[in-house]
């Protein structure tokens, strides 16, 4: 998604107390920048940080690492960020926000930050062929992801392309993940688990969705939405 350059962006990010502008020095240290002991969860590609703001101020159980590569976008979602945790009169103590690119993401976490869950949502689905490998569910990322992410660790991704979304589930299974559950309409498949109940077991269950902006606008012009739950065995 392309976004107009933002001039306040950058300074409102360098002096934000959430923002880490050297990721790469937390590398298996990134439990000790948080405040308090905690699962991590990841988000790859934030964009302007909805998902991110809502999933970190509803569960302040679990610490967060949200991470894009444009400026712009952090700054976004900086300030949606901060706007969430003051509607909910909450301290942002459990999310930090970086810029990096996730092609290069083992220069900012190893197996020393145990990561117990990724999140993945409407990433770039590079349909030619040449720029498969850039997809963030490629088989090459996976490996990558791999290296971080504890054993029994989960990856949620979302997409409203139908090629990408069948591409990742056979990438998922080359690679070694274990498919616990996925959907080519989320929408209904939330429905049905509404409908049966249990919320209470949340391994393997789409219930909890955070909708994007991307979801939402999809959802609007009739897209159905795919998604997957893969674990690390």
């Amino acid at each position: 998604m392309r976004i107009r350059y933002k001039p306040w962006a950058r300074p409102e990010l360098e002096a934000s107390k959430f923002y880490i502008d050297n990721p790469q020095d937390y590398k298996g240290k990134w439990k000790e920048l948080f405040k308090k002991e905690a699962p991590i969860h990841l988000e790859l590609g934030c964009g302007k940080g909805k998902f991110i703001s809502e999933l970190a101020v509803k569960n302040k159980n679990i610490n967060y690492i949200a991470i894009d590569v444009v400026d712009a976008m952090l700054g976004l979602a900086k300030r949606n960020i901060e706007k969430k945790y003051a509607q909910e009169n909450e301290e942002i103590d459990n999310v930090y926000i970086t810029r990096f690119d996730i092609e290069r993401i083992l220069l900012m976490l190893d197996e020393e930050d145990k990561i117990e869950r990724i999140y993945i949502n409407f990433c770039n689905p590079w349909p030619k062929g040449r720029h498969r490998k850039k997809r963030l569910t490629h088989r090459i990322q996976l490996e990558k992801y791999k290296q971080f992410l504890i054993k029994g660790g989960e990856i949620r991704f979302k997409t409203d392309d139908d090629d990408l979304f069948r591409d990742s589930l056979i990438y998922f299974k080359d690679t070694g993940f274990k498919i616990i559950k996925y959907t080519y309409d989320l929408e209904k498949e939330i429905e049905k688990e509404n409908e049966q109940g249990n919320q209470s077991e949340k391994e393997g269950k789409f219930w909890d969705n955070i909708q994007t902006e991307h979801e939402k606008m999809f959802i609007e012009q009739g897209i159905k939405i795919k998604a997957v739950i893969a674990k690390k065995e």
